[in-house]
């Protein structure tokens, strides 16, 4: 089956692709809808309702099914932060400037426990359809590891203790990440009739 995935990001498709390797899925991204130029909305308060207007968009102009996700990092000592902003959280909006202002917020914090957390939407001639995933862990001191992306350098997942996202080859991150755990819900998904 073809989907379009909702993203121009590379290291995002690559992940998913990876995850959904051998279910059948297949997933065009925005780059292969060149028409698709203006900025895709995602103004919501929620993850789950982020995605679902990303899919609808994309839905709606292209009439092809669609699975779009919206993820980010909380952190129980922000409040939850940055959330929905987890992109958008430093003026600079970019993963460096995003991770120098999370670490300068932390400073001297005891309590560092943080998730991240993914939220997909298909949308399609069948309806639509919501999943979620999570990965539990603590924002560490400073950056640590070469892989990955966003803020994959400072998250500590409970399920690798003592190693950062980012020191993480892709097969263990897939395995644990919040990503992962969402999208290798999504071939239920599609089967699935309301």
């Amino acid at each position: 089956m073809e989907l379009i995935f909702a993203t121009r990001n590379a290291h995002k498709a690559e992940e998913v692709a990876q995850i959904l390797a051998g279910s059948g899925i297949q997933l065009l991204t925005l780059d292969a809808f060149p028409d698709l130029t203006e900025e895709i909305p995602e103004d919501a308060p929620t993850f789950d309702e982020n995605a679902l207007q990303k899919a609808r968009y994309v839905y709606q102009r292209t009439g092809l099914p669609c699975v779009a996700d919206d993820s980010g990092l909380e952190v129980d000592a922000l409040r939850g932060a940055p959330g929905v902003h987890s992109k958008r959280f430093s003026p600079e909006a970019d993963a460096p400037h995003n991770n120098a202002l999370l670490l300068h917020l932390l400073e001297g914090q005891e309590e560092r426990a943080a998730r991240f957390r993914c939220a997909i939407a298909v949308v399609g001639p069948e309806g639509e359809r919501t999943a979620e995933g999570r990965c539990e862990g603590q924002i560490a001191t400073a950056p640590r590891g070469e892989g990955g992306f966003g803020y994959d350098p400072i998250f500590l997942p409970e399920d690798y203790p003592g190693r950062a996202m980012a020191e993480l080859s892709m097969g263990e991150k897939n395995a644990i990440s919040h990503r992962g755990r969402a999208f290798r819900q999504l071939p239920s998904l599609l089967k699935r009739r309301d």
